[in-house]
């Protein structure tokens, strides 16, 4: 069984930097693509970063500069490197893995169950 394992939210005040993890354990073969998403409450989820597995990345236009995504294929891992934090990031943040091949299916995609990270003085 395949699942994905966030870690590393808390608390920070503003301006303080806080790194995610997202561990992907199972019998994996491959991943295609990875990606961080947040959901603040009462709003949908929404894309902050991605990477593909060759290290192409993506970020929304509000986090370009301050977070910086990254992975380990070797250990079915991503992080999240999160500098200069606004209150507006407060939010769930889910890490996402597309394409997921084992050695007995292929997930199309797979959610994590969510780190909470507050920013606030």
């Amino acid at each position: 069984q395949v699942q994905l394992v966030e870690s590393g939210g808390g608390l920070v005040q503003p301006g303080g930097s806080l790194r995610l993890s997202c561990a992907a354990s199972g019998s994996i073969f491959s991943i295609a693509a990875m990606g961080w998403y947040r959901q603040a409450p009462g709003q949908q989820r929404d894309m902050v970063a991605t990477i593909t597995s060759d290290g192409t990345t993506n970020y929304a236009d509000s986090v370009k500069g301050r977070f910086t995504i990254s992975r380990d294929n070797a250990k079915n891992t991503m992080y999240l490197q999160m500098n200069s934090l606004k209150p507006e990031d407060t939010a769930v943040y889910y890490c996402a893995a597309d394409s997921v091949r084992t050695y007995g299916r292929i997930y199309s995609r797979l959610w994590g169950q969510g780190t909470q990270v507050t920013v606030s003085s």
